[in-house]
């Protein structure tokens, strides 16, 4: 996949003003989860942002902006796809990529809900979250790999409706 053919269907998708909007409810609403799942944003008893961010917390923060930006790209070009397909073969195919880079990138471990894991399983919630919280980053960048696989298959499916047909039937 070359920067110009990414381009294309990127500005494919989002010469539209509703892909836009869509791309960025939907990042913000995962940064806010995201940032309210590690502890760095409270609602409570008022808003705020824990400010500045610890030096423990920066990776994480990075990557959970990454993400989240990401899900608002990959889920708005998904309804794109999803809008713009003829069959159903399709959009079937579509859906469970965009449901696995999107559910990986969500590690419940990786944040504080591991504790609620913890509460809820006893032991196996225990060793569940002591595992997810040990390899927060690595899963974090998988999720990010598993995204831009999304992405990429999502740019194949909008690029490749593109080509014409030359056959002589």
């Amino acid at each position: 996949m070359t920067t110009a053919g990414a381009a294309l269907s990127a500005r494919m998708v989002f010469s539209s003003k509703l892909y836009i909007a869509l791309a960025i409810v939907i990042a913000a609403t995962f940064w806010i989860m995201f940032n309210v799942f590690d502890a760095l944003l409270f609602f409570s008893p008022f808003v705020d942002f824990y400010y500045p961010i610890p030096q423990d917390a920066i990776p994480g923060f990075i990557l959970s902006n990454i993400t989240a930006a990401l899900v608002g790209i990959v889920v708005s070009m998904n309804v794109y796809l999803f809008r713009n397909s003829g069959t159903g073969a399709n959009k079937s195919s579509f859906i469970s990529g965009s449901t696995v880079g999107t559910a990986s990138s969500m590690c419940v471990g990786c944040s504080s809900v591991g504790f609620y894991l913890a509460a809820t399983f006893g032991t196996s919630g225990v060793v569940a979250s002591t595992f997810l919280s040990n390899f927060q980053l690595p899963l974090r960048l998988l999720g990010i790999g598993l995204l831009l696989l999304a992405y990429y298959s999502a740019h194949r499916m909008i690029t490749k409706s593109c080509v014409p047909n030359y056959d002589n039937n």
